[in-house]
Parts: C-alpha cells; sequence; structure tokens
C-alpha cells in the first residue's frame, strides 16, 4: 500500500515518462525526415527507453495495490529543429529536468518514509546520471565539430548501431 501522494507522484512520473517518449519520437521523426538514420534509431532507442520507463512506473503502482492516475500526453511543443545542436541542446535541457522529477520523487518517498518507493526510485536516479551523461557527450561532440557534414556521417554510423536492451525485462 502507497500513500496518496506516492500513488499522485509515482502516475504523475509515469506519465512525463510517456511524454518523453512522444517528444524523442517527434525528435525521430525530424531526423529522420533528413536522412540522417542513425540519428533518428538514436532517437528511437530513447523513445523505446522511455516507453518501458512508463510502463514500469505503471506495473509499480500496480505491484502496491495502488491505481494509477491517467492524464493526458502533452503533445511536444517543437517538431523541427534549426540543427542538430539545437535538438541536442533540448534533449539535454529535458534530461535534467527529468532528473529533478525524479529527485523530488526520492525526496518525497524518503520524507513520507516508504522504503520500498525509495530503493524504488533509485534505478531511476541512477539511470539520470547516464541519460545526462550521454546528451551532453552528444551536444558537446556536435558543438566541437561545428556540425561538419563529414563528422555528422560518422556520428549517424555510429548511432545505427545502437539497439534498445529492455532494462526491465528480467523483472518479476
Amino acid at each position: 500500500m502507497m500513500k496518496e501522494s506516492l500513488v499522485k507522484a509515482y502516475s504523475t512520473q509515469a506519465n512525463a515518462e510517456w511524454y518523453s517518449a512522444y517528444l524523442y519520437l517527434a525528435m525521430c521523426s525530424h531526423a529522420d525526415s533528413l536522412g540522417l538514420k542513425g540519428f533518428a534509431n538514436w532517437l528511437y532507442v530513447q523513445y523505446q527507453e522511455e516507453m518501458a520507463h512508463g510502463n514500469h512506473m505503471y506495473q509499480y503502482i500496480a505491484e502496491r495495490g495502488e491505481k494509477a492516475i491517467f492524464s493526458a500526453i502533452e503533445k511536444p511543443e517543437k517538431v523541427e529543429w534549426a540543427s542538430l545542436t539545437e535538438m541536442f541542446e533540448q534533449v539535454l535541457e529535458h534530461e535534467q529536468k527529468v532528473t529533478g522529477l525524479i529527485n523530488d520523487i526520492a525526496t518525497l518517498s524518503k520524507n513520507e518514509n516508504d522504503h520500498a518507493s525509495y530503493n524504488f526510485i533509485q534505478w531511476y536516479v541512477d539511470e539520470q546520471v547516464e541519460e545526462e551523461s550521454s546528451a551532453d557527450e552528444i551536444l558537446s561532440t556536435l558543438k566541437f565539430v561545428k556540425e561538419d557534414p563529414v563528422a555528422v556521417y560518422n556520428m549517424d554510423k555510429e548511432f545505427q548501431a545502437r539497439v534498445f536492451v529492455d532494462p526491465f525485462a528480467n523483472a518479476k
């Protein structure tokens, strides 16, 4: 059993994860329209990860014997970006926002003395370090190479190899 404040917070976060998926799918579509199949693939894998995160949050709520609270998923404000740098600036900014949301849930879980929820959210705390680092690395590279076509081509080829690995495949 979870306190109502935690059910609401985890439900809101599940919705935020699904919004993130929606945002990354919009970015994927934009990259695809530019013929950047590798960037599109990288963003599609992000979409898959965010969907898995939202589903995992939902399953956690249900496992605790609670009913998730669903709300509308807003459409992304942007569907086109002037450059890859601009797109990945938004990726990093978005991941920093998600980190704040996750940290708020960790604090709430701790304050509500819900050790199971606090333990559960720690995976996401660690995941956000990886998400921000990855986005920052790509953004730094794009800024460094000044989106030189050869460098972008090489990055695009590299990103084609990225595959989705469900982090919860072995979870019960």
